[in-house]
């Protein structure tokens, strides 16, 4: 029994940072913009995460950091699609190559380097309970942060009027632009959600998963993540169950 929980709880951490990417490119796809940079948004998130935390001493930091890269990859797409109407797949690819690129070159002066994995927190009476609160209460913040994120952006899209508008840029944006709605604000907004959820997914693998930086560590799991969002079909709780079935 003991063996299974580990397993469980290992699949848990694996499937964390799809789900963060995955609910990140749901966000924007809902929006109408296809942008397969999310694997060059998770490695610059891993080594900015990763620098700023072994630099600093700060998760927090990190975090922050790694959130701020991804959100500035988002930043250069959207001036590329948006501004400049540039491919959306040709672009994403580029951010992708660009992204692990940088990401190498940023990482030479930290190869070897290895800091303390983010701690779990446990949480009280729930963490005791048989077999459920090792497997579900015995975790790091960012994977109670990934179950919070998936939640809210479900009542986002479902119970707002600010995340029906979202829905309906990406399926009519003239009827929302003729209602005096600017789609580009929206998908813009949406791409910066992208990006600072892309970030945080590869400062979860530098920073809690490994505790350290590799070379192309996010191995294709931005692809991943693609395609788990594809099997949930586009809505949330359907995308992190298939996240859970990927790694």
């Amino acid at each position: 029994m003991d063996l299974l929980i580990l397993i469980l709880q290992g699949v848990i951490v694996a499937a964390t940072p799809l789900v963060f990417a995955a609910i990140g490119e749901l966000v924007v796809e809902r929006a109408g913009v296809l942008n397969l940079g999310i694997e060059g948004m998770m490695i610059l998130g891993a080594i900015a995460g990763f620098s700023v935390t072994l630099d600093s001493g700060s998760y927090l930091a990190g975090i922050i950091a790694a959130a701020a890269a991804g959100a500035v990859a988002a930043f250069l797409f959207g001036v590329l699609t948006q501004v400049l109407m540039a491919n959306q797949v040709a672009t994403g690819l580029a951010l992708t190559i660009f992204g692990l690129g940088l990401s190498a070159l940023w990482g030479q002066g930290y190869s070897g380097e290895s800091t303390v994995p983010l701690a779990k927190i446990h949480i009280p009476l729930l963490s005791d309970i048989p077999i459920i609160g090792p497997l579900l209460f015995s975790h790091d913040p960012l994977v109670y942060l990934s179950i919070l994120l998936v939640a809210g952006v479900a009542w986002f899209l479902t119970r707002t009027r600010a995340g029906m508008i979202l829905r309906a840029v990406g399926e009519n944006p003239e009827a929302v632009d003729t209602a005096g709605i600017s789609v580009f604000r929206m998908r813009y907004q949406a791409l910066i959600i992208t990006g600072v959820l892309c970030g945080i997914a590869g400062a979860y693998l530098s920073t809690a998963q490994n505790a350290l930086f590799i070379r192309n560590m996010t191995a294709g799991q931005g692809f991943i993540a693609l395609a788990a969002l594809i099997f949930g079909k586009w809505r949330p709780v359907p995308t992190v169950l298939a996240c859970f079935q990927l790694p």
